[in-house]
């Protein structure tokens, strides 16, 4: 369960101190971490060691320590001399390496507690009861972020993401899929959805910048209980998948920002199909050339204002106003109504669903 790593680092640590070489070896008597080289040679005596009854015991001049998780015996660590300081570092290494077994199996618990909670994989009796045990406050107003690389397997980015939000006790950093980072961050009465864009840029920022470029960051809203948070995990994915359709261009997307976008989203692609047939009459927008496409574009951008327009496309105003009048010919819809304009809007959304769907089917 603890990375051969960890344990490096931790006997390490512990020579530094006591200048006593260590080693931790797993029950076949396989050196997972050492400070000397020959620890490999221990193989057959830590075969017989952990079928002995002892709990430890002197081989060689080396001391041998079982290291147990709940009644498991699960590593071996050996100390370098069989003096009685010695022992004693000995006793102290094996004792830190099972407090480390304790808080990664916590760690481990906590995580999967977590993953099953976005997933909806619990009852709600459950999550109450499981959240007791593991010591997770219940009340706390939370919100989950979406992080989406390019890369699958992503550790390098999840431990970087780990890094910077990681340090409070109630955030949980995970993944349920192989592209995608889910930050579960617990936010306090005064912090609001600015605050949330602020860490949705810091989770972007602690990327390594090749990764960076096509990432994106979703979040939902803030809840208020613990069982609301596969809701806030819902809406993190949803606003993922209509900001790639509808807002390609921002790296960061809010559940609260999607408007118009999330209620096309759900809609069947029988009835998009339906509602372009009755709108274009069998045409599609992509009929459009570039030039009635880019008027169009900036005609809404400027809210239906008809000088802007033309004086951002550097066009006259009755250049404007002629192929306004002629997209109305062809569709029946005249872009200067507003109810009109608003049909059109909605037409072009559904296509650019449309489309996106169809891409995903392939």
């Amino acid at each position: 369960m603890i990375s051969n790593q960890i344990l490096q680092s931790t006997i390490d640590g512990l020579k530094v101190i006591s200048r006593i070489d260590l080693s931790v070896m797993d029950l076949e008597g396989n050196v997972l971490a050492a400070t000397y080289p020959e620890a490999d040679e221990h193989h057959a005596s830590v075969l017989s060691f952990v079928d002995s009854p002892a709990d430890s015991q002197v081989v060689q001049g080396y001391q041998f320590f079982k290291i147990f998780d709940d009644s498991q015996l699960e590593y071996i660590l050996v100390a370098k001399g069989s003096s009685d300081d010695v022992y004693m570092v000995g006793k102290m290494a094996a004792f830190q390496v099972q407090t480390l077994l304790v808080a990664y199996k916590e760690r481990f618990d906590k995580d999967n507690f977590i993953k099953n909670l976005l997933l909806d994989n619990l009852l709600l009796v459950d999550i109450y009861n499981r959240a007791k045990k593991l010591h997770i406050d219940t009340e706390a107003r939370r919100v989950v972020f979406l992080l989406e690389t390019d890369h699958e397997k992503d550790n390098s980015s999840l431990e970087s993401v780990r890094t910077i939000l990681g340090s409070k006790n109630g955030d949980f950093i995970t993944a349920v899929d192989e592209k995608s980072i889910i930050v579960v961050k617990e936010v306090n009465e005064q912090e609001d959805y600015a605050d949330m864009e602020h860490i949705a840029r810091q989770i972007l920022e602690a990327l390594e910048p090749d990764k960076r470029e096509h990432a994106h960051v979703a979040y939902g809203t803030i809840v208020e209980e613990i069982k609301e948070v596969s809701r806030s995990y819902k809406e993190a994915r949803m606003a993922l998948d209509v900001g790639k359709i509808f807002f390609s261009e921002r790296d960061i997307i809010a559940y609260s920002s999607l408007g118009i976008g999330r209620l096309i989203y759900q809609l069947p692609i029988p009835l998009c199909k339906m509602f372009i047939r009755e709108i274009f009459d069998g045409k599609s927008p992509d009929d459009f050339d570039e030039e009635t496409l880019t008027t169009i574009n900036k005609f809404f951008e400027n809210s239906l204002n008809v000088s802007e327009t033309s004086r951002q496309l550097y066009i006259h105003r009755n250049t404007l106003v002629y192929r306004l009048d002629k997209l109305q010919k062809s569709t029946g819809l005249d872009l200067r109504v507003f109810e009109d304009a608003i049909t059109f809007k909605i037409a072009l959304m559904v296509v650019k669903y449309m489309k996106y769907m169809e891409n995903l089917e392939y």
